[in-house]
């Protein structure tokens, strides 16, 4: 971890959905970072801003936390499914953002859904990117959960015979629909959090502070 004062902090963003909804709120909490974050031909992922002592890295969604928990990055924005999954114990997610809406699921195939009752699942067998979660909503259920860890795709497993059901993130549905499933049961839902390494949150804390502030601020207006 990175503790001199004269040393840039490191803010870790997502890639994707979420670095443009949450980009408005940076912007107007006085973060502007330089011109070749907005180029989508840069190859660039560590960009400075207009202050000396703060620049962005652009990363994963899932590797936001990964980052900010070891200390590679003192700050970040990351959905609650991926703290949740990860449940790091250095990770301080004091702010809700309010974006990234959405929720994760269960599902399955619709000729599958037909007369299924979740309630009487003593065990199954899903394809996720969220084992842990998943493991642990199952478990107290009292439903045994063998995980199939799947980076993407989700989607396929069900009609290739991979598993019955899946675990992902659900926003409209539309990706779902147009592979022939549908959500049978709602494990939690997910907006994305601001989030700060506890070392640097004692280590920092003024500077972090300020920032934790301006955010929290501009987030309640957007």
């Amino acid at each position: 971890m990175k503790v001199s004062s004269n040393e840039a902090m490191i803010m870790a963003l997502p890639k994707g959905r979420i670095l443009d909804e949450v980009m408005p709120i940076i912007r107007a909490a006085g973060i502007i970072p330089e011109p070749d974050f907005d180029n989508p031909k840069s190859r660039k992922l560590t960009f400075d801003t207009n202050n000396p002592l703060l620049k962005i890295i652009r990363v994963r969604s899932f590797d936001v936390a990964t980052f900010v928990a070891f200390g590679a990055a003192h700050l970040g924005v990351a959905g609650n499914d991926v703290l949740l999954e990860f449940d790091y114990p250095e990770i301080y997610a004091p702010l809700d953002l309010d974006i990234g809406h959405c929720h994760l699921s269960v599902a399955e195939l619709e000729s599958l859904s037909i007369g299924d009752d979740p309630s009487r699942w003593s065990h199954v067998r899903v394809a996720t990117k969220y084992p842990n979660l998943t493991r642990k909503h199952f478990a107290k259920r009292g439903v045994q959960a063998e995980c199939i860890k799947l980076n993407g795709a989700m989607e396929l497993a069900p009609s290739l015979g991979l598993c019955q059901r899946i675990v992902d993130l659900v926003s409209t549905g539309a990706t779902l629909k147009a592979n022939g499933l549908v959500e049978v049961e709602k494990i939690i839902d997910i907006t994305s959090r601001f989030i700060i390494n506890r070392t640097a949150f004692k280590t920092r804390n003024s500077e972090i502070s300020a920032i934790l502030q301006n955010i929290s601020v501009r987030s309640d207006l957007t």
